[in-house]
């Protein structure tokens, strides 16, 4: 497989060549604009620090000349996470400020309000901060794609790792009564197949539900119990098998293992032996303390965005879509079209990045619109999150 290690410089690759305006949407011979949506207020604004590191790598990359001489504008509107404030936005960003594509747009309910204006537009709708797998259907949304492993990836890679331990595993899933949810029930088929109904027991809740004791109950007897689920769910779930003496392995969401969103709520010491999963080195890992990788994103941090909290691993996942996004626009050398710049964002191969975990990569291809597919399994040891195990590669789907 073709690697391409990341190279921090941003050489200017060939002299632009100048497409018409009508043509090149946000692409000037000096300038390549582009722009995008984010909670930046309301109650999931926190994720919106994802957005900033692209702006502090917009700021790198234009310090060094810019890609093909092209110098990058990044306009950022705060929908609140509101999909009628979304789509306002998107048009605007689409008919007035006339970007050339949009970037790393948060939600699942955003994006999905504004998915179809943007396909029929043919705007390039990229690296999308979703864990749907409904973003990598390119023969639905060919304009569109997301960039982090889905909830159906993840559930193959847990089914995986819970076959090779026991190659008879039953499972349990407890999904959350959604697209995001139902991911986990596909995945689980994709690795079971026929043998999915024999084998799994499923329940499912709403996220309204005060409590999800009843369903954790009908659920025991198993070898291996996943939580398709949010956060606040993951807890409630980590509790409760403490408290039935459960002896399954208990796999939660890789967007539900925060610390101290989760773990600490829940119960350090009856989060023991919970696995979950990783495709970015944390920042609060003293393991990566000497990683040149790490070192370089924090002296990305130090320089591009010194009040930020480096240890937030929202700006981790922001510069490394960021480096992935400078990646696409230097394949396109000087032609820098909406064709183009879709074309070269479905041609990665093999790309490595330096806030990635060892062995996982960036691959797309025109039949292939989900970057990652590789996760590390995580082990919650009382302390910390411990790595473990060979990287492993989802089946597809």
């Amino acid at each position: 497989m073709q690697r391409r290690a990341w190279i921090a410089a941003a050489a200017a690759l060939a002299a632009p060549r100048i497409a018409r305006a009508e043509d090149a949407p946000g692409i000037t011979p000096t300038e390549i604009r582009f722009g995008g949506t984010t909670a930046l207020s309301g109650p999931v604004s926190a994720l919106g620090v994802q957005c900033r590191a692209v702006e502090g790598v917009c700021r790198m990359v234009n310090e060094q000349g810019g890609i093909a001489g092209r110098k990058l504008t990044y306009t950022l509107y705060d929908d609140g996470f509101s999909p009628p404030k979304t789509l306002e936005q998107v048009r605007r960003l689409v008919e007035q400020d006339r970007v050339a594509f949009l970037f790393n747009m948060l939600g699942t309910a955003p994006n999905n309000a504004v998915v179809r204006y943007v396909n029929q537009r043919k705007v390039p709708h990229l690296f999308l901060s979703v864990n749907g797998d409904k973003w990598g259907d390119h023969k639905e949304h060919p304009w569109t794609m997301g960039f982090a492993p889905s909830a159906r990836v993840e559930a193959q890679v847990f089914a995986r790792h819970a076959l090779a331990e026991k190659a008879d595993a039953r499972f349990a899933l407890l999904y959350q009564n959604d697209d995001f949810g139902r991911d986990y029930i596909a995945g689980l088929k994709d690795v079971l197949g026929p043998a999915y109904e024999a084998r799994v027991r499923a329940a499912s809740y709403e996220v309204t539900d005060p409590t999800v004791d009843s369903q954790l109950i009908a659920l025991q007897g198993t070898d291996a119990i996943i939580s398709g689920g949010t956060a606040k769910f993951a807890a409630m779930a980590i509790r409760k098998l403490h408290e039935l003496g459960s002896k399954a392995t208990h796999y939660i969401a890789s967007g539900a293992s925060s610390v101290a969103g989760v773990i600490v709520p829940a119960g350090v010491e009856r989060a023991v032996g919970t696995v979950s999963s990783a495709y970015l080195k944390d920042p609060n890992d003293p393991a990566w303390a000497g990683d040149a990788g790490m070192a370089q994103y924090r002296g990305f941090m130090a320089r591009w965005l010194p009040e930020a909290d480096t240890t937030d691993i929202y700006y981790t996942y922001g510069y490394t879509v960021g480096l992935a996004l400078l990646q696409i626009l230097r394949q396109c050398g000087g032609e820098m079209t909406r064709e183009r710049i879709m074309r070269e964002a479905a041609n990665l191969r093999g790309l490595e990045l330096p806030t990635l975990l060892p062995g996982i990569r960036v691959d797309t291809s025109p039949t292939d619109y989900r970057p990652l597919q590789q996760l590390q399994l995580i082990r919650w040891d009382g302390r910390m999150w411990q790595r473990f195990g060979a990287v492993i590669e989802a089946t597809g789907s």
